[in-house]
């Protein structure tokens, strides 16, 4: 066969192209948001939020209804749910999420064993790309735009919250509001990415692509080019790979992002494994940002003549209040955003 028939056969047919399309607006959304989950720390939120989809998933099958109406109510209510755990202040935020979200998807199986429905358990937990109607890849494309456009129009101002929280709200912003934007747009993401992936994958497109990312770049603005690149690059190829092996295209999307994960974390030139075995060795000179990109604070965010805001290291901010946002961990790695 020629090689290039392994790329064309399968785009003669029109549910392949729906599949395609589908992961695309997955791939993109889940990346760019995975910059910033992946920034703040909040790789259990996401692992939370996409579990607790499921009973919203699953009354919405039985009542008829889009699916997506129920999975964005549940997952802002786990949203709220975890917040309001955490407000005691004798359960800490990894126990609050763990609490509230194994709760509500042993909630969802549940309802999935008694409610009367056709819905295959299957799909939902590992989703049914190659599945997708016109119907359900018109609602996944409303949802990634409505994602998009939000991110492009609040950017900077989630990136300074990603940073630092407490110098948000010095200069007026509302760090409180902030973080709820940002896990409302976790929860309509996760919504977009089930019917890829399905609920149990979910977290890896949230997670590996901003991960992936990081390794390969010190700027946050270039982060937010590369994680989207390489996540529909990985979810393409996982696709047709799928198709000519006849296997779970949810499952071969994951494996193939992971796997390309694992190849930048050896190779990546400047904080890849054999790159810090190289310095550790003598044979470079030592990077002066250390042996990898951690979680940076920002000590200021100034225009430049050049038009370019740099995002430097600052002093703990430990001392900030506990509802200014998520606690940073200082890193002698500045990351740079344009």
């Amino acid at each position: 066969m020629n090689p290039l028939d392994l790329l064309t056969e399968p785009l003669q047919y029109d549910f392949m192209l729906r599949a395609l399309a589908a992961t695309s607006l997955a791939a993109v959304v889940c990346a760019l948001l995975s910059c910033w989950l992946v920034l703040i720390g909040w790789s259990l939120m996401g692992d939370a939020v996409s579990h607790a989809v499921l009973p919203g998933v699953v009354l919405s099958y039985a009542l008829g209804l889009p699916f997506a109406l129920g999975a964005i109510v549940f997952g802002l209510l786990a949203v709220v749910l975890i917040g309001a755990v955490r407000e005691s202040r004798r359960v800490a935020e990894d126990a609050a999420i763990g609490i509230v979200f194994t709760t509500l998807f042993a909630l969802g199986l549940v309802l999935l064993s008694v409610t009367p429905s056709h819905t295959d358990l299957g799909h939902i937990l590992f989703g049914s790309v190659l599945g997708v109607s016109r119907g359900d890849l018109a609602q996944i494309a409303v949802l990634a735009a409505l994602v998009l456009v939000l991110l492009l129009l609040r950017r900077r101002d989630l990136t300074l919250y990603a940073f630092d929280p407490t110098h948000a709200r010095a200069i007026g912003l509302s760090p409180r509001r902030l973080g709820a934007l940002l896990l409302g747009l976790l929860a309509v993401t996760a919504v977009v990415a089930l019917q890829v992936v399905g609920v149990i994958l979910v977290v890896a497109m949230l997670i590996i692509p901003g991960a992936t990312a990081r390794l390969l770049t010190d700027r946050f603005g270039r982060m937010l080019l590369i994680a989207p690149t390489l996540s529909v690059a990985a979810s393409t190829l996982g696709i047709l790979l799928s198709y000519w092996l006849d296997a779970a295209s949810g499952g071969l999307i994951v494996l193939v992002q992971g796997s390309l994960y694992a190849l930048v974390h050896v190779l990546a030139p400047r904080y890849g494994l054999l790159a810090r075995h190289r310095t550790r060795r003598g044979d470079e000179p030592a990077q002066p940002s250390g042996e990898g990109v951690a979680d940076a604070q920002i000590a200021s965010v100034a225009e430049r003549p050049s038009g370019t805001a740099v995002l430097e290291p600052a002093s703990d901010t430990s001392s900030a209040s506990e509802n200014s946002g998520p606690s940073r961990i200082s890193s002698s790695a500045p990351i740079t955003m344009p």
